[in-house]
Formats: structure tokens, C-alpha cells, sequence
């Protein structure tokens, strides 16, 4: 019996190898303060270069809070073998460079600071065909955001109710802070939202996947930019589920995504 029990104890053991995190702090010279971010690596790296999986958190949140809510990542990292980094993107930065507020310049952070350091100090496979984006709520916005605009590094990019288009939600979020009051900035809030982003993608140009769940206050404008999309013939895989704006949902829809990720790293 107690063979038995020790061999279950031993399967357990193996089964549960989670992948390895680091702590780390990239010091921002755009922004002149230290970003905290945590890199998921697998345990076992079965090749000595790995894609790599940005993963943005929602407002209010910070670094740690994916792996909070979703704490199965980690051992994602592990089936996908690829390295997945959570960067701290503020309390309430929407991932752009302010043009009102010069302390958040998070787009130039994560383009010209954060990638250059993880492929520097990281095995990472250094192109695009191997590099992608997601994250919810604010972070989806981020996603789509950062990945559209710099077409030439992410090949992929998805979003979980993601704020798509903010514009219907004005007093919320802290984005009259980063953006100006819409009713005197309106261009700031047309230029960065990210459904007029899309006006300049062709079909094929980066792998789109996002979801919302039917009781987010979301579902409207994923709506209009999933109608956006196939108006312009966009390939994308766009999905809604049952569940509302709460860890739940994007605890269960991230392992959807990154299954997306992981099948077109494949196929690259």
C-alpha cells in the first residue's frame, strides 16, 4: 500500500513541474522609473530558442496580476515551451504614449526597451513569425494597440474583453488623465483607440484572435470591431462565450488563446 501511495506521490510530483518565473526590474529611460516584470520560462527547454508571449493586465492591475488570476500559465509555458512575459503596464496607461501626460510613454517602453531586453537576455527566436501579444480589458486594448501599429515585430496578437474602443466610456479609467477630457481632445481618443488602429491592416498582415463574454460591458464595441473587420475582409477568429468582466471569464478564455499562439508558432 504504501508503494502505491508513494508512486501517486511520485506521478503528482512530475505532473505538476511548473515552468521557472523570474522577477525583474527593466529600468525605463522613457519614462525614468524602474518597471517591474515577471518572464515565465519552462522548466525543460526542448529547443534552444523559444517564441515568446506578451501578456498584458487589465486597469488597475499590475505585473503579478495574470498569474494570479491565471495561474495555470505557467504550466502553459511548459506545453507550448515558449517564454511568456508580464510587464507591468501602470495602473492606467492604455499601453500608448501619452500625448498629454509624459509619464506614461508605455508604447515606447514596450517597443524600444522591454523587447530589445528579453531578446537580449532571453533565448527568445528574434521574429516577428514568433512573437505575440494578448491581454484583458485595458491590456486587450494594449494588445491589439501595440501589435497593429508595429505590424513588423508581433505576428500575433488576440485580446480578452478587450476596451477595443473607449470612446463610449469617457469618465472612466483614468483616461481623460492620459488622453484630455474627450469633449476638448477628441482627436487624442480617435487617434489611439484601437478600432481606428485597424484601418490600416490588410488580411494577413498579423494573426487576430478576441473574445468577450456576453455580460461584459465590452460586448458592444468588440461587436463593432468584429463587424469592422469583416467589412474589411480582416481574417481574425473572433468568439463570444457566457460570462461577464470578472477573473473567471479570462482565467478560462486565456487557455483558448494561447492554444491559438501555440498552433500558429507551430506552423511557422
Amino acid at each position: 500500500m504504501m508503494k502505491c501511495v508513494y508512486g501517486f506521490l511520485l506521478l503528482l510530483l512530475v505532473t505538476s513541474a511548473h515552468a521557472s518565473v523570474d522577477t525583474l526590474s527593466v529600468f525605463s529611460t522613457q519614462m525614468n522609473k524602474p518597471v517591474k516584470v515577471l518572464v515565465i520560462t519552462p522548466d525543460k527547454m526542448e529547443g534552444t530558442r523559444l517564441p515568446v508571449v506578451y501578456l498584458l493586465h487589465g486597469f488597475g492591475g499590475n505585473y503579478s496580476s495574470w498569474l494570479k488570476d491565471a495561474p495555470q500559465i505557467k504550466q502553459k509555458a511548459n506545453e507550448m515551451q515558449a517564454i511568456i512575459v508580464l510587464p507591468d503596464g501602470g495602473y492606467g496607461s492604455w499601453y500608448f504614449d501619452s500625448p498629454v501626460d509624459a509619464t506614461i510613454r508605455y508604447e515606447s517602453f514596450m517597443i524600444k526597451e522591454l523587447l530589445p531586453y528579453i531578446d537580449a537576455h532571453y533565448p527568445t527566436k528574434n521574429n516577428k513569425a514568433f512573437r505575440a501579444i494578448t491581454g484583458l480589458s485595458m491590456g486587450g486594448h494594449g494588445a491589439f494597440y501595440l501589435a497593429i501599429r508595429h505590424k513588423d515585430l508581433f505576428g500575433a496578437a488576440g485580446s480578452v474583453c478587450g476596451g477595443v474602443d473607449f470612446r463610449p466610456f469617457p469618465k472612466n479609467w483614468d483616461l481623460a488623465k492620459a488622453l484630455g477630457p474627450l469633449d476638448t481632445h477628441a482627436e487624442n481618443w480617435n487617434t489611439n483607440t484601437v478600432i481606428n488602429q485597424i484601418d490600416s491592416l490588410r488580411s494577413g498582415d498579423i494573426q487576430l484572435i478576441f473574445d468577450c463574454g456576453v455580460g461584459d460591458f465590452f460586448l458592444t464595441v468588440n461587436r463593432a470591431l468584429h463587424q469592422k473587420l469583416l467589412s474589411k475582409n480582416v481574417a481574425h477568429d473572433y468568439t463570444e462565450r457566457p460570462g461577464a468582466h470578472n477573473s473567471a471569464y479570462w482565467r478560462n478564455s486565456i487557455d483558448y488563446q494561447l492554444l491559438f499562439f501555440k498552433n500558429w508558432f507551430a506552423a511557422n
